[in-house]
């Protein structure tokens, strides 16, 4: 399907959803909150840059434009500490979101762990894997805690109920089916598994991969499939924006967006989940921009920028 026609489509299942799932007013209706400009950066204190015990304060690279934070809070430079936004800032006040930094930095020490099969409903699938590199050895699962960490910082600010699947605190996995888990058991209103692709050089580009309708087993994707489909689409807007990155050139036909039934964390979930792969590591262009923090940071706001606007009934 087009994503032309897949969008129709899934903003007709999103209202359905928000209709359940949307903030409640004093008169007793649900509300889609409007999506404000202003916007405000990151806490630096939150970001790393990648190695373990090294803060860093990268700065955005360019404003986000579709930041609804950028202008409404900040940081006091004296004491390096958040500044208290309005309540008008707060715009996902009552949302909970759940990322997932794909893969463990750990995992390579814990091999027979993370090789046990788990059931994803459709089959049997490997616990999790050590995650690609770029060729100077920048790990995946350095990449993604980076930037989970950053993106948690953002929602956080917006007002958003953050929780990470993992926050370096695990000696490895989770797993998959526990990743899925881990959002399903909180409820979220949005949950995003970011990676980073390991293809052949020359492939570059990011791409989102939504969850395809299934129901097998364990795995019951049909009550999320069109919300998904809206968070994917808005997920892949923004990041395309706010990084200046372009589509994968090696897949989904350059679209960015993708439909994929083998892939557990996406299987299980009973909320609304995608998966972005935010670039190929072994592509030295794309390795370029994973292993810069002020790239890192723009990724960050994509993503934090894709959910918001979801969760706003935004594109």
């Amino acid at each position: 399907m087009s994503v032309a026609a897949l969008v129709p489509t899934c903003f007709a299942g999103w209202l359905v959803y928000q209709s359940m799932h949307g903030p409640v007013g004093d008169d007793g209706a649900q509300r889609v909150l409007p999506l404000p400009s202003t916007s405000a950066p990151a806490n630096p204190n939150e970001q790393t840059d990648g190695k373990a015990g090294s803060p860093t304060s990268p700065a955005s690279g360019k404003p986000s434009s579709t930041d609804p934070q950028r202008k409404a809070s900040g940081t006091s430079p004296a004491k390096g500490t958040p500044a208290v936004p309005p309540a008008a800032a707060l715009l996902l006040s009552g949302k909970t979101v759940v990322i997932d930094p794909g893969h463990n930095t750990n995992n390579v020490n814990h091999t027979a762990d993370i090789n046990r099969l788990v059931d994803i409903g459709t089959t049997r699938k490997e616990c999790d894997t050590t995650g690609t590199s770029t060729n100077s050895g920048y790990a995946e699962a350095s990449f993604t805690l980076d930037v989970s960490r950053r993106v948690r910082t953002l929602l956080a600010e917006r007002g958003a109920k953050v929780r990470l699947t993992q926050d370096g605190d695990r000696s490895f996995g989770p797993c998959i089916d526990e990743r899925a888990r881990i959002g399903n058991e909180a409820h979220a209103d949005a949950a995003v598994s970011v990676h980073g692709d390991g293809s052949a050089a020359g492939n570059r580009g990011f791409h989102v991969i939504t969850p395809a309708s299934l129901h097998a087993g364990a795995a019951d994707t049909r009550p999320i499939v069109a919300p998904s489909g809206l968070l994917g689409a808005a997920l892949k807007s923004h990041f395309a924006t706010d990084t200046g990155s372009a589509p994968a050139n090696y897949l989904a036909d350059g679209t960015g967006l993708m439909a994929r039934s083998d892939l557990g964390g996406l299987n299980l979930s009973t909320v609304p989940k995608v998966l972005i792969e935010c670039g190929n590591m072994r592509d030295a262009q794309d390795a370029a921009k994973f292993t810069d923090p002020k790239w890192r940071q723009r990724a960050a706001e994509g993503i934090a920028d894709g959910i918001t606007a979801f969760l706003q009934g935004k594109r």
